[in-house]
């Protein structure tokens, strides 16, 4: 009996489901392919965008689900233009995700995911399924970590803050 207390303690004291509020070392420090061919590190690209709200969308050009989502980050993009637009490409060469931000006209900052899926970024934000949608808040911290629609209300709702 005493064992199934500690257990029914443990499992509901722990909140399993709780998203990270910040980036890990190893993932700030992981390194995106840039449009021009340049390496540059997660923590440059927050940087850059320091004290302004950030939508993360990883994709590729091959991932139907994306495209069926591309349209409704376009209307995200004309209801909040104050928010940056990182687009990260898990496409499975340069020249693939070039040509598909070309012709599905992808408006944003765009870097490719060399490494794909086995890489610190990924591990970090547990890649299961793309689209993947995430929101940086103007304090730098992860306001949404995971949402798979641009349509989620989570989503929506973390962007107007």
């Amino acid at each position: 009996m005493n064992y199934l207390l500690i257990l029914l303690i443990s499992l509901f004291s722990c909140n399993v489901n709780e998203s990270p509020k910040q980036f890990s070392e190893a993932a700030l420090s992981d390194t995106f392919t840039t449009l021009q061919g340049e390496t540059i590190d997660l923590k440059s690209i927050l940087e850059t965008h320091k004290g302004k709200t950030i939508l993360i969308d990883i994709w590729a050009s091959w991932c139907s689900d994306c495209l069926v989502g591309l349209p409704k980050v376009k209307t995200l993009q004309s209801q909040y233009q104050d928010v940056v637009y990182i687009f990260l490409s898990l496409d499975r060469g340069e020249d693939a995700w070039k040509k598909g931000i070309a012709r599905y006209q992808v408006d944003g900052e765009h870097y490719y995911m060399a490494s794909g899926k086995k890489c610190p970024f990924a591990d970090f934000v547990k890649i299961d399924w793309i689209p993947r949608y995430m929101v940086i808040n103007k304090a730098g911290n992860i306001e949404l970590f995971k949402a798979v629609k641009a349509d989620d209300h989570k989503l929506v709702k973390a962007l107007k803050k």
